[in-house]
């Protein structure tokens, strides 16, 4: 708890032992706001003049039920403090608290009970299907909530093994879910906001899903998914995006190879329920026996129960052809992956053709496209090329693709790309993956925060004012950008979020079309 909330319950604690507030007046007071859940009544805070609601339960601990699908909490009488973020689900990057009792909500509104229906903004995070929480500073939703008269919401759920593990091949049928426990989370969330929000001054029939790098992968998976149907109303996706989910077979294999290194064989495979979860944590790196990236793949699996068709393959789901959508990246994504090795600042182009093998992700040879983008770019250095193809044949491929389906469908998405590069490290990182965040929040002055310098928050405006407009009409719109015009296979519309803004038709077209020839492998699949 922060001082300033510590002190404030301090104070009214004693105004009411005192008998000099009585509970029925809590709320009036302003300093800690009531609200009641169908589940129970739960204390918040204010933070420049926003209700904050931190560590909301939306689910039943998960820990009894690992690998299946989560049940409503119980509910509980008298009133529960939401001060303070719930845990994150386990996982291996993260210092904070984890458990998996981890299914929690933050809410920020301007008001309770009011009768305004605003528009609700549901942001799902990132950390691809293996990290991550919605109580990075970063996703604070106080400005976002001033600034457009809108309820912000964040949320955890299962991550990794706990939330994408498919044992349902290997256990039976209490694993039927285990595929796709964490958008089963990511679901029960989004009903609780349809069955509380209005107590928090939200429309629980104006809801946009909006989410960045994994975040978003896991919206265009909700988006095709029977279940999430009728929850939400807009969706954005930020540098992430699902077009093929993972396929049983080879998820089969990932769960086995997660098996052999907890040493279970097939007939002990049922004990991986209850072994503490420090352990199944601490065999999360064990090498994917698909793809040769790194550690296990967890991802949504076609399960045919709760997934019955891939997010974008072979075309975008007809079930959410109605819902606007909004589709970005950054123009230097992989910057964000591979910059920190100072060797990658430094290539030769006898170099260059090995480091891209091992980082494009497709299956092209890598000199036939360095020739080709010497030819279009004489002035870079090998450097320059290596985060340029990788983020080409990386991570753009996913978005284009989606884009392109929805324009197939007449049902086309608003395509963004941001070009602003922080003055930062002296600009070395140009636009990098994950640096929208804090822009779409208007969050430059957070911790964890790159964008600094004159143009910094005229970004944020922007780039806020953009997303608060699509979640309020599902037309994105700022006072500082020209019309945004939906992708078409035509022109290929796309707004470039700089300095000024731009709209510009099918940016870096002739990298799509280099790559357009090569089939995209969706890690997972």
């Amino acid at each position: 708890m922060t001082e300033p909330i510590r002190r404030a319950f301090l104070r009214q604690s004693m105004f009411l032992a005192s008998g000099m507030l009585g509970s029925g007046a809590w709320a009036a007071t302003g300093l800690s706001p009531l609200a009641s859940t169908r589940h129970g009544q739960v204390r918040g805070y204010r933070d420049n003049g926003v209700n904050v609601f931190k560590g909301v339960r939306y689910g039943a601990d998960t820990a009894p039920r690992r690998f299946m699908a989560p049940l409503a909490p119980h509910p509980w009488s008298g009133v529960r403090d939401a001060l303070e973020h719930g845990p994150s689900s386990p996982q291996s990057s993260r210092e904070d608290a984890t458990s998996e009792d981890c299914l929690f909500l933050n809410v920020y509104t301007p008001a309770l009970r009011d009768g305004v229906k605003r528009p609700v903004m549901f942001y799902i995070h990132g950390g691809a299907y293996n990290n991550g929480s919605g109580s990075s500073p970063l996703y604070d939703g106080v400005r976002l909530c001033r600034r457009g008269d809108v309820v912000v919401v964040t949320v955890n759920h299962r991550l990794n093994a706990f939330g994408y593990l498919y044992l349902a091949r290997l256990g039976g049928a209490a694993y039927l879910d285990s595929g796709n426990a964490g958008q089963l989370d990511l679901i029960l969330a989004l009903q609780w906001v349809r069955d509380n929000i209005a107590e928090f001054g939200g429309d629980p029939s104006n809801v946009t899903v909006f989410g960045q790098s994994g975040g978003g992968a896991k919206i265009a998976t909700l988006m095709a998914m029977p279940a999430a149907a009728g929850l939400f109303h807009r969706a954005a996706t930020m540098s992430g995006q699902q077009v093929t989910a993972s396929g049983p077979l080879n998820a089969t294999l990932r769960a086995q190879a997660l098996l052999d290194a907890l040493k279970l064989p097939p007939q002990r495979a049922g004990e991986i329920r209850s072994i503490r979860y420090q352990r199944i944590v601490e065999v999360l790196g064990t090498r994917d026996p698909v793809l040769p990236f790194g550690g296990v793949s967890f991802a949504p699996v076609l399960d045919e129960r709760n997934l019955l068709r891939h997010p974008f393959y072979p075309d975008a789901p007809s079930q959410s052809a109605h819902i606007p959508m909004m589709i970005g990246n950054t123009h230097d994504e992989t910057r964000a992956f591979l910059g920190g090795d100072p060797a990658n600042f430094a290539l030769t182009w006898e170099g260059l053709p090995a480091k891209l093998a091992s980082n494009m992700r497709v299956d092209i040879e890598p000199e036939t496209v360095i020739a080709a983008y010497r030819k279009l770019y004489p002035a870079l250095s090998a450097s320059d090329l290596l985060f340029k193809i990788t983020t080409a044949s990386r991570s753009w491929r996913g978005a284009i693709i989606e884009a392109e389906e929805r324009a197939k469908a007449g049902t086309p998405a608003f395509v963004y790309q941001l070009d602003w590069a922080t003055p930062k490290d002296g600009g070395k990182f140009g636009a990098p993956h994950a640096s929208d965040i804090q822009l779409v929040f208007d969050n430059i002055a957070k911790p964890g925060a790159t964008a600094i310098g004159p143009q910094a928050q005229v970004m944020a405006d922007m780039m806020s004012d953009a997303f608060i407009a699509f979640a309020r009409s599902g037309v994105p719109a700022a006072r500082q950008l020209p019309r945004w015009e939906p992708y078409d296979l035509m022109r290929r519309q796309t707004i470039i979020f700089d300095v000024p803004a731009r709209m510009e038709d099918d940016p870096r077209g002739a990298e799509r079309r280099l790559f357009a020839k090569v089939p995209y492998v969706q890690p997972g699949t």
